[in-house]
């Protein structure tokens, strides 16, 4: 259950203000089929984090328990300082949205998630709690709780969240998860 909800809020908290994040409001804005968005969002976050999750659980096997929990620990740090950088809107290729709003979101959706702040982190998380379905099932909530309110109250959400204070707030979550496995190595 910690790794269920550990990959929710993780990935919730990282997800806000992300380059996915405006991507879902670009999507909504463009196509009217609301659902068809989530559900591309649904099956990207599925199948990125599924092999985010399995590379993570893999690596862990690989590595030493104790070089594990520092790579581990101070990646947890890294992304939380990461997360102060906000993203920049970057281009959308014009080329997916031809093929309507759920081949675009989940082509987009992917693409984008490749690389990004939360596929690390669910790599990290999948590499802390060995257990790829509870990851997977979490990280995908929380990108899920982060996107779907956006796709169907996109603007108005958007002027009312307070970025910098969700921002501070994730790189403080990220941080201390890093510190604690830090920590336990060695208690």
């Amino acid at each position: 259950m910690d790794a269920f909800l550990s990959s929710t809020l993780a990935v919730a908290l990282a997800e806000i203000g992300d380059k996915t994040q405006l991507l879902a409001l670009f999507l909504a804005a463009r196509f009217a089929q609301k659902y068809a968005i989530v559900a591309g969002i649904l099956v990207a976050t599925l199948l990125n984090h599924a092999v985010s999750a399995w590379l993570g659980v893999w690596l862990s096997q690989w590595l030493s328990p104790i070089l594990m929990g520092w790579l581990v620990g101070l990646s947890f740090v890294a992304v939380g300082l990461w997360l102060l950088k906000p993203d920049k809107d970057d281009d959308v290729d014009g080329r997916y949205l031809r093929y309507g709003a759920f081949a675009a979101s989940t082509v987009l959706f992917f693409l984008a998630e490749i690389g990004d702040k939360t596929q690390i982190a669910t790599v990290l998380l999948a590499a802390k709690y060995h257990d790829v379905v509870a990851v997977v099932g979490g990280s995908t909530l929380g990108m899920l709780l982060a996107n779907v309110p956006v796709v169907f109250a996109g603007a108005w959400l958007m002027g009312k969240l307070p970025f910098k204070a969700v921002r501070i707030g994730a790189c403080v979550l990220f941080c201390a998860l890093g510190v604690f496995t830090l920590v336990r190595l060695y208690v």
